[in-house]
């Protein structure tokens, strides 16, 4: 009997980790219950790279461990098993009430139901013919259908699924590397468990006690840079080995167009604004009818109906300016023209019969020469002055106060609104916009007109979607839980858009969804319990002292957790990895200084290598399922070999600019 590379690499790593617990306990002189909680993680690993359930795996663990821990303290047995039975309750109660998880149910079947409406080779079929003249233009539409589709249902294995029997053969019929080919399918379709809304996330959030709102908000940015790398690598590769991923032939770029317009003269390359324009006109329209016509004009002239309503609502409008100057009073600065050798202090009206009298005793006017008085006379109630019109004093330039409030006719009235209209940037932007849509249009022909009507049904509808979960997270409008509920209503609508709403796809997202959430429930069961044994036996306290008594820096530390969490993604899933070592790994944050926000994000990072290292490699299984038989394991693996170490440098890059994360949460929650 032949055994598998992939079965020696697991049953090696598993003889390592036994034989790190056996080293551990013959290293010391006395087994403590904080030694007991790290063999009990060391065998919860090895029991699921057997193949047990993780879930139960977790809670018989944890029951068998906790009863130990609390019969070693000297309880009874018949009281370590109520307290252990006790304990389980607490556990399970604590997952059931959190309102978190209810957004994973509604997120799975929103997927699920956009998965059934059959959107994906419309989807890559516009992207394909978009990007036509990009090299390596195959390889980028299926990394762009992955990012977008893996996006809307967050269902991994569905996506690369759906994109093996799609682009895969395309992409092997136009010539492209078999390696290259299977990489970009596998690594777009891990995409959805990093851009929001994720399922990754919302576990992340709930086990880490971290706002899953920020960490939708801090992941959206590093999702894109990964994507963004990941196109950009597919087509420095096309471009230095073109004989990886040869240009499209013509037969693959070529457009057909509906009789109808070719009744009209259209041609693939003709303009598509003036030759429906000219169609209108008279006989031009060869007995195509009107309506039509003026359906398709209405679709080219989308692009210039957006432009003007951006245009029009971005436009500046005039912002009244309320004069916070109480009546009789001079403003600041319009006391006249000698205001600037005075002291900026008039004195109190004082006419009979109003403001306060002067005193019969006190200090009395200094002594002047007439006609160079040192104070002027207050004028008197009827004889009012209008603010900044009051005369310059001979002497000290005190200016005379006001009689009476300043009439709204008066010169202050010029301040009571700033002016209006649109300055300079907003005309130079309009001027720029304009142009560039004048050259959009002489570019805008019939067969690009075909490719954007594809867009139209298959690409904005997602995008819509997405963005409508996704705006109403992140600027507060709704909860995590409230916008999975839209979304999933937005997955019915879509689905009944595209005739895909029978009551068999209602059935089958619905099971699957059930499914899939008791799956993720149970193993939030399964870590509350093994989480709690462990802290029980001292296990936390144990790695901790560990931890610390390396003297590691905050570097040190970051870079020893992710070799430790990339290490684990070979023989683990994502779930079993944040599930059983985010607890562990969440109290060391503090001793050294890291955001749980900004550790989250590098983790959802690191953890997109879960689904492409072997020999738990998940995504590579997937595809292999559906590939041709020509296409072997080891050719997959290899494709997937150059996605990863562009999933280590995005780690880096985040590392070293915290921002790319951190810098929207901050800016819409701080």
């Amino acid at each position: 009997m032949t055994i598998r590379k992939e079965l020696w690499f697991g049953f090696i790593l598993m003889g390592i980790i036994v034989a790190g617990v056996v080293g551990m306990v013959l290293s010391v002189d006395t087994m403590t219950n904080g030694h007991y909680g790290l063999l009990m993680l060391s065998l919860v690993v090895v029991a699921i790279m057997l193949g047990f359930p993780t879930a139960f795996t977790l809670m018989g663990m944890g029951m068998i461990f906790t009863f130990f821990a609390y019969h070693s303290g000297k309880q009874t047995a018949g009281g370590a098993i109520t307290q252990t039975l006790d304990l389980m309750v607490q556990r399970a109660f604590s997952v059931m009430a959190s309102d978190v998880l209810i957004a994973i149910p509604l997120f799975v079947f929103m997927g699920y139901l956009v998965e059934r409406a059959n959107l994906i080779e419309k989807l890559f079929r516009s992207l394909h013919l978009s990007l036509a003249r990009v090299p390596g233009s195959l390889a980028v539409a299926t990394l762009v259908t992955c990012a977008v589709f893996a996006t809307a249902t967050g269902i991994v294995g569905a996506v690369v699924t759906l994109m093996g029997l799609l682009a895969l053969p395309q992409m092997l019929k136009g010539g492209y590397d078999t390696r290259l080919a299977a990489g970009s399918i596998t690594a777009g379709g891990c995409l959805g468990i990093l851009i929001p809304p994720s399922v990754l996330l919302i576990v992340y959030g709930a086990t880490a006690g971290v706002s899953v709102v920020k960490l939708y908000a801090g992941a959206f940015f590093p999702g894109l840079m990964l994507a963004g790398l990941y196109i950009v690598y597919v087509i420095i590769l096309a471009k230095l080995k073109p004989a990886w991923a040869p240009p499209l032939s013509a037969e693959q770029r070529q457009v057909p167009l509906p009789e109808p317009l070719l009744r009209i003269g259209a041609t693939a390359g003709k303009s598509a604004l003036l030759g429906l324009l000219s169609a209108l006109k008279g006989r031009n329209n060869q007995g195509v009818s009107t309506g039509y016509l003026l359906r398709q004009l209405g679709v080219v002239l989308l692009p210039a109906a957006l432009f003007v309503a951006v245009a029009v609502l971005s436009y500046p409008s005039a912002k009244p300016v309320a004069a916070d100057v109480p009546a009789g009073l001079v403003p600041l600065g319009l006391g006249g023209p000698s205001q600037d050798a005075g002291t900026g202090l008039a004195e109190p009206p004082g006419g009979e019969g109003q403001g306060l009298a002067e005193p019969d005793s006190g200090l009395s006017e200094p002594p002047g020469d007439e006609g160079e008085a040192g104070l002027a006379e207050p004028p008197s109630g009827d004889q009012p002055e209008a603010l900044g019109e009051a005369e310059p004093e001979p002497a000290n330039g005190l200016a005379e106060p006001s009689g009476s409030p300043a009439s709204p006719g008066d010169g202050a009235s010029d301040a009571d609104t700033a002016p209006g209209g649109a300055g300079a940037g907003y005309w130079i932007g309009v001027a720029v916009g304009a142009l560039a849509l004048a050259v959009f249009y002489a570019l805008f022909s019939y067969a690009r007109v075909e490719i954007f009507k594809m867009l139209l049904s298959s690409f904005f509808p997602l995008m819509v979607l997405i963005l409508a979960v996704l705006g109403s997270i992140v600027f507060g409008l709704a909860t995590p839980t409230e916008a999975a509920a839209v979304g999933a209503f937005g997955g019915f609508l879509l689905a009944a858009a595209y005739r895909q709403l029978t009551f068999s796809v209602v059935k089958d997202s619905v099971f699957l969804t059930a499914k899939t959430s008791a799956m993720v429930c149970w193993l939030f069961v399964g870590s509350a319990i093994f989480s709690a044994a462990f802290a029980l036996l001292g296990g936390q306290e144990l790695v901790e002292q560990w931890v610390l008594g390396m003297n590691l820096s905050k570097t040190e530390f970051l870079i020893l957790s992710q070799i430790i969490i990339f290490i684990l993604g070979w023989p683990l899933e994502w779930t079993e990895i944040i599930v059983i070592f985010m607890p562990i790994f969440i109290p060391l944050l503090d001793n050294f200084g890291v955001d749980p926000l900004f550790f989250g994000l590098l983790v959802a990072l690191n953890l997109q290598t879960a689904f492409l290292s072997p020999p738990v490699a998940m995504s590579a299984f997937y595809l292999k399922g559906v590939a041709p038989k020509h296409v072997t394991l080891n050719q997959i693996f290899a494709g997937m070999i150059p996605f990863m170490g562009i999933q280590i440098i995005a780690i880096v890059l985040l590392y070293l600019f915290p921002g790319i994360g951190l810098w929207l949460p901050s800016v819409l929650y701080n």
